[in-house]
């Protein structure tokens, strides 16, 4: 049999090495052996002895915080040993290596795996508040390797000047940056669509670090900034 398809550009990609590889733009490989954590639903194959064990946001405190800010990872945890491929929609993959002491402020939707020995929390952006509904982000620390999606190639911004961003253009950024938010009309801009509330404004970074935008905008989250001051008091424990 012959075919294009079978060219050495789409065959399985093999390594001796354990852990998460590209295998293609599209689609991520973990070559399993102990556990990894993945977004729910996107396991596309895999062969071996492997186990899918769903985590929901990963905890109660998480599971809590999903709940009343929208955002989190809806999460499974993969044990065994062999080769999952995962893939979100044909959306671009990315790997990235967290160094100790590295933080990164990645927008939910836009996680696709993890190693275990990553820590994550779902936190309140700065520069927000709960007045305009708030924006919340996914803070992932520690020392491993994290697969993320983004909607078309992105460009990665060197913050070195004063930078601005719509929300929902956003898939992450260092943790170390200030944030804040800018009514849209302030900057001449017109009206741009925030992810969460649907306001006029765009989203501020300054100090030392990088943010990721992707040539696509995320949907609005639903709920309405009235509900979530309502929850501002739960939201306030969960996240202290």
């Amino acid at each position: 049999m012959r075919s294009a398809l079978f060219s050495a550009e789409n065959l399985e990609k093999e390594s001796a090495q354990p852990g998460m590889r590209l295998q293609n733009s599209k689609m991520l490989k973990i070559e399993l052996n102990g556990e990894a954590m993945a977004r729910v639903g996107s396991m596309v194959a895999y062969q071996g002895q492997v186990q899918f064990q769903a985590l929901g946001s990963g905890g109660l405190g998480k599971f809590l915080k999903q709940k009343l800010t929208g955002e989190g990872v809806p999460l499974m945890k993969l044990t065994g040993r062999g080769d999952v491929f995962l893939a979100d929609f044909a959306k671009d993959v990315h790997i990235i290596d967290l160094e100790p002491g590295d933080a990164l402020s990645i927008n939910g939707s836009s996680v696709l795996a993890f190693d275990s020995s990553l820590q994550y929390d779902i936190k309140m952006v700065g520069g927000t508040g709960m007045a305009a509904s708030g924006l919340f982000n996914c803070v992932f620390s520690g020392h491993g390797r994290i697969a993320i999606t983004t909607k078309g190639s992105p460009v990665v911004l060197n913050v070195d000047a004063p930078t601005y961003v719509d929300p929902q253009a956003a898939v992450c950024w260092s943790a170390s940056l200030q944030t804040g938010y800018h009514r849209a009309e302030q900057l001449g801009l017109g009206t741009l669509l925030g992810r969460t509330t649907g306001e006029a404004f765009t989203m501020s970074f300054a100090g030392q670090g990088f943010v990721v935008v992707q040539p696509s905008e995320e949907p609005p989250v639903q709920g309405s900034g009235t509900q979530q001051q309502q929850q501002g008091g739960l939201l306030g424990n969960l996240l202290s």
